[in-house]
């Protein structure tokens, strides 16, 4: 999958504040996501991130 910034992706488990649905904030070879439930930043490293992605919610609307 490619990933840009500003895209919205759900991931596989869920945060604490109940949200699954993150926003890609930096990539690279780490990723900074957002969440988008309690506005947490988190990053992880882009191995990490790939696995945990379950699917793109909404792609950036710049690119479209």
């Amino acid at each position: 999958m490619e990933f840009q910034v500003g895209d919205i992706v759900r991931l596989k488990k869920t945060h604490p504040c109940g949200s699954d649905q993150w926003e890609v904030i930096r990539v690279g070879a780490d990723f900074r996501i957002k969440c988008c439930g309690c506005s947490r930043r988190v990053m992880l490293p882009r191995s990490k991130f790939e696995r945990a992605v379950k699917a793109i919610v909404e792609p950036d609307k710049d690119t479209l």
